[in-house]
């Protein structure tokens, strides 16, 4: 799966297992998300997928008019409306930080 959040927070795993029903979960290695997104990590996109892939995302994404995503390259992003992004994926929300 792969879950959105505001740039400067963090997950809080507590949060993101409860609402998933599970006791543990493990964060993909580098390798694993290049082969799962076709991104190498720090600039992965939820858009451009090679397969479907579960995708998750704090409410604290839709506090701002406007979002920057990752571009599928280092140092480039995506802005995009945050409407625009809602009805482009299905995204499942929830609160996922502190």
């Amino acid at each position: 799966m792969l879950v959105l959040i505001a740039g400067s927070m963090k997950v809080n795993w507590t949060k993101l297992r409860r609402h998933l029903g599970v006791s543990r979960i493990t964060t993909a290695t580098p390798e694993q998300v290049l082969e799962i997104t076709g991104y190498p990590p720090g600039a992965v996109s939820p858009f451009g997928l090679p397969s479907p892939l579960r995708i998750l995302a704090d409410h604290g994404i839709t506090d701002h008019g406007e979002i920057s995503l990752g571009a599928g390259i280092p140092n480039a992003g995506i802005l995009l409306a945050r409407d625009d992004l809602l009805n482009a994926l299905k995204i499942e929300m929830g609160d996922f930080v502190d």
